[in-house]
């Protein structure tokens, strides 16, 4: 598809840090290929950022973090906006599309802690703390003599909550501090047999109006196709299984070669319960794939699993 160099993008984003900062990047990428281009911001406060002393599972999940920023799209004050691929819902609404996904930072969790240098260390009743569920899930299974409590706000927020003493650890994304620069914050980043990441987790999504095809065409050289095939794999797990923050859900692909490897997990909140699939296909069909790893999860009980949750 031949289209013109833009001349003027405003690009929707959270206000925290860690979103301006996303946000900021892909302007950044955006004027390295477009250098006439003028590439403004449109800081927003949404409800997510709002909410910050419940679960996001109780009160409607990631998607709040969105909302407001695809009215923009909607009505025009904005062109595209940037999210974390893991904080998107796996359907978008009618009329929205996911334009690009960018290469991955790195998609393990990451251990932060004043106190010890690894989990190990840290003594029976120690307080972690994390804001998804996912990861307190696999915590609860692995140390079940640690207290997992929820923290929420910003990432800076949750530091400032550690350093006071509120909290013996938390457990991070490494993506996020390590774009912040805090990579120094990172006692160790947990191996994926520890702590399996979400969905798109260590991604960046590129979001527009599906009807701008003039744009879509634009964004798609911010595309990394490695990244994307592994993300799609993963978001398909999640939509199979009707997935949100509200069920502890991880699903991770690596490419090699070829070949697509996906693993994904299902557990109860307390970990006590866990459904486990790990399948290997052609990169090309990582939607089919991603099924594949989801009817495994259900043939190890994770209908059960989340089943209880709704109870």
């Amino acid at each position: 598809m031949s289209f013109l160099a833009p001349t003027r993008l405003t690009i929707a984003t959270r206000q925290s840090r860690l979103a301006m900062w996303q946000a900021q990047h892909i302007r950044d990428r955006l004027l390295q290929l477009y250098p006439t281009c003028d590439v403004q911001l449109l800081p927003m406060t949404t409800q997510g950022d709002e909410l910050l002393n419940v679960t996001l599972a109780s009160v409607g999940g990631k998607g709040l973090f969105i909302k407001e920023l695809e009215h923009a799209l909607q009505d025009g004050r904005a062109d595209l906006a940037v999210h974390s691929m893991k904080d998107m819902p796996v359907d978008l609404p009618t009329g929205f599309c996911l334009a690009a996904i960018t290469e991955r930072e790195d998609p393990r969790d990451a251990f932060v802690s004043t106190h010890s240098s690894t989990l190990e260390a840290l003594p029976a009743g120690a307080v972690v703390g994390t804001a998804s569920l996912r990861r307190a899930c696999q915590l609860a299974a692995r140390y079940p003599h640690f207290v997992i409590r929820p923290v929420r706000g910003n990432l800076d927020t949750r530091l400032k909550k550690l350093d006071d003493g509120d909290y013996a650890a938390l457990i991070l994304a490494a993506a996020g501090l390590t774009r912040l620069g805090l990579a120094a914050r990172i006692r160790y980043a947990l191996p994926s047999a520890v702590s399996l990441p979400a969905a798109g987790q260590g991604a960046l999504g590129i979001e527009c109006l599906q009807a701008r095809e003039d744009l879509r065409a634009v964004l798609q050289a911010l595309e990394h196709p490695p990244t994307a095939l592994c993300v799609r794999a993963e978001r398909a797990v999640n939509r199979a299984l009707g997935g949100d923050c509200s069920i502890p859900l991880a699903a991770f692909a690596e490419l090699g070669g070829a070949t697509l490897r996906l693993r994904a997990l299902v557990g109860s909140p307390d970990g006590k319960r866990m459904a486990r699939s790990d399948v290997q296909g052609p990169m090309g069909l990582p939607e089919e794939l991603g099924a594949r790893a989801a009817a495994e999860l259900r043939a190890a009980g994770a209908e059960q699993i989340l089943a209880a949750l709704k109870t």
